[in-house]
């Protein structure tokens, strides 16, 4: 740590505040916080994201431009969704962006009329305008289809026993009979896939796609059993299609089954916020840095399971530098855990304050909070 006569260097990695704070607006309330303490620090500002929304922001702080694409969202109405282009030339694609679970007009059908096939039209897109590394963040999809869309988007044909063409939906795909790959995107072959996730669930069965996250998305209980047998009916006939078994890989229940269609690509996993930190150059940011800030908007149990603050802890700790956790609140349950890996856990609320107005006043909360901790720290008046 410097000496309070020392210029600090301070790493703010927080992750978005669902609902309230981009990852970059909780950074730059924290750097408020910390210049009106120390109006010298060297602040350097590295927003992150573990795969679900806000992941494309942030792959794009270092570079690269946002595109608008017409695709179909969930509910099959078409929308505009926003993919970005990174400077190297890759692509980011957001599932929360095209078929998210905060889509109004998505969530209004049954989860069995649901598709991804906008991820595939959104691929196309890429495809051609000269894309051929695609990123594809799997967090917050309302969809449960097995990816079925997505591949029906890049040119898959589904039909069923009469020959009639099937929509890729999971009401559907329990009469499916045939799957024809003829016409997929010869494109695909030639380009490569990451999955952003940190799931590494099965496609189907207990531990699959519909049985775990099925009822955050309206999967009802008597549901299950018939979405999950049409998942795996249709995983019998692609798998064979396509000469490739990827069913039970890690990761192919992520977003509903759309982690399947992509190993089904031959794409490789990896945790979303690994994949952001690389981008950001968070290693370098770290670099000679005295405190790293990171947070999100609940922190419990689960963010020590690959969210984005443990995954900036990680690399904090690699450089020795100290990490305070600083989220919207802190499960007290879950403490003892955090304190494992973090200099310190704290929240922004003042004292009992109500949700609403928690999300209104966030940023002034973190930035007042931020505040006082950089004087702690620093031993500043």
């Amino acid at each position: 740590m410097p000496s309070p006569q020392s210029t600090p260097v301070v790493v703010i990695a927080p992750d978005s505040f669902k609902g309230s704070l981009s990852a970059e607006q909780v950074a730059q309330a924290i750097a408020t916080g910390i210049g009106r303490a120390r109006p010298d620090a060297v602040v350097r500002i590295c927003p992150m994201a573990d795969g679900g929304e806000g992941t494309l922001d942030a792959m794009l702080t270092q570079g690269g431009e946002r595109r608008i694409v017409s695709v179909r969202g969930a509910a099959g109405a078409l929308r505009d969704a926003t993919v970005g282009v990174l400077a190297d030339g890759g692509a980011i694609v957001e599932t929360a962006e095209v078929v998210g679970i905060t889509d109004p007009v998505g969530m209004g059908v049954p989860v069995e009329a649901r598709s991804t096939r906008g991820m595939g039209e959104a691929i196309v897109a890429l495809l051609d305008a000269g894309v051929r590394r695609f990123f594809v963040a799997l967090g917050g999809s309302s969809t449960n289809d097995g990816g079925a869309g997505l591949l029906v988007g890049l040119g898959l044909k589904l039909y069923d026993a009469q020959g009639e063409a099937l929509e890729p939906t999971p009401a559907q795909l329990a009469r499916l009979a045939r799957v024809d790959a003829s016409q997929l995107d010869t494109r695909v072959a030639e380009a490569t896939f990451i999955g952003m996730s940190d799931v590494d669930n099965p496609l189907t069965g207990e531990h699959g796609a519909t049985a775990v996250f099925g009822p955050q998305k309206g999967v009802q209980p008597e549901q299950i059993a018939p979405i999950d047998a049409a998942l795996a009916h249709f995983a019998d006939l692609l798998e064979p299609a396509l000469n490739r078994t990827a069913r039970d890989e890690p990761g192919a229940g992520a977003a509903g089954g759309l982690g399947f269609a992509l190993r089904m690509l031959g794409a490789q996993f990896e945790p979303g916020a690994e994949v952001v930190a690389r981008q950001i150059g968070l290693d370098a940011a770290l670099d000679g840095a005295h405190w790293l800030i990171t947070g999100e908007g609940r922190s419990d149990v689960q963010t020590l399971h690959g969210k984005a603050p443990f995954i900036a802890c990680r690399h904090a700790q690699a450089a020795q530098v100290p990490a305070t956790l600083l989220s919207g609140a802190v499960d007290p349950a879950a403490l003892p855990r955090l304190a494992e890996h973090f200099s310190g856990c704290f929240s922004p609320a003042p004292g009992p304050i109500t949700l609403e107005v928690a999300i209104r006043d966030a940023a002034t909360l973190l930035a007042n909070e931020a505040e006082q901790l950089t004087r702690l720290k620093y031993g500043t008046r």
